[in-house]
Formats: structure tokens, C-alpha cells, sequence
């Protein structure tokens, strides 16, 4: 069965080299994929360099542990340190925010990631490319969910980012 998958990409280190990598890495991994647009906004929980973010979209047949495991080797490949806190400077951050209308809450593995719900720099792009999709616990759109995000936690800018 083929699964959609959404799955934010974030980087405050060397950014548009680090984003490009990751986009390239996960088209080969994963083959065609559908980009939102890049968004810069600032580090959230630390103090750091301006995040560079977007959402990443494609179709598979892996399962979602597979998934998982792919998109923590392409971190590895570009040096992610695990050993620093959460909230930290990242070389790159792939998180899978949903697949399909999956609901997973276990150590090391939360699907959809609360972030949706928390954090512009995740539900913007999001509903960028999946306006109409339903969020799969709350069952409102991401163009709703985002249409009711409080107007402080809009603070998000385009990035140019020529991404093909």
C-alpha cells in the first residue's frame, strides 16, 4: 500500500547547502518529491542563526519505520550531532510530520508531530502543499488549522531558494 508522506526539513548551519543536500538525498531515496516553499524564521528555545524550513511531500511503499531510518541516515551523512540538546543549532532536521493518518506516541517517534500544531515554520509550508489534507487526529484542514494560528507565531518570511 503507498503512503503519503510529509516530512519537515530545517537548517541553521551552512543553510541552502545543507537544504540542497537534503532535498537531493531524500529525491534519491524516495524518487519524485513535492517542495513548499523555503521559509527563514528565527531559532525557537535557543539562542542561534535564523532556521531556513520547508515541507517535503512524497508518495512510498516503505514502512513508516523505514522511512524513519532513511531519513536519520541522510542526517548522519551530513553530521547531525544526536548528542546535543533539543532545542540547538542543527546542520539538518528531518521529521516526519505525517504518514498518511498514521498516530504513533512512542519514545523517539511521535506521528503527526506536535510541532504542526506549535510552530509557523512547520504549518505554513505545510499547508502551502496540503492545504486541503486533514490533520489526522484534529480532522480540520491545514488551510483551517493554519487560518487559526495565532497572528504573534506568524513569523516566518520567504526565502529564495532556487531549489530545482
Amino acid at each position: 500500500m503507498t503512503a503519503t508522506v510529509y516530512v519537515g526539513l530545517g537548517s541553521n548551519v551552512d543553510r541552502e547547502k545543507n537544504i540542497l543536500f537534503g532535498i537531493r538525498e531524500m529525491r534519491r531515496v524516495f524518487g519524485r518529491l513535492e517542495l513548499s516553499p523555503v521559509y527563514e524564521s528565527e531559532a525557537v528555545g535557543f539562542d542561534g542563526g535564523d532556521f531556513l524550513n520547508l515541507v517535503i511531500s512524497f508518495k512510498t511503499v516503505k514502512p513508516v519505520r523505514d522511512v524513519v531510518l532513511a531519513l536519520r541516515a541522510i542526517e548522519d551523512r551530513l553530521g547531525r550531532d544526536r548528542s546535543l540538546p533539543r532545542f540547538s543549532h542543527r546542520s539538518i532536521d528531518l521529521d516526519i510530520l505525517t504518514y498518511d493518518d498514521l498516530q504513533i506516541d512512542e519514545p523517539g517517534l511521535q506521528i503527526p508531530r506536535k510541532e504542526i500544531l506549535e510552530n509557523a515554520f512547520v504549518l505554513r509550508p505545510l499547508q502551502d502543499i496540503a492545504a486541503g489534507t486533514l490533520h489526522p487526529v484534529l480532522r480540520q484542514s491545514y488551510a483551517e488549522l493554519w487560518a487559526g494560528m495565532e497572528p504573534g507565531a506568524i513569523a516566518t518570511r520567504v526565502f529564495k531558494l532556487a531549489l530545482d
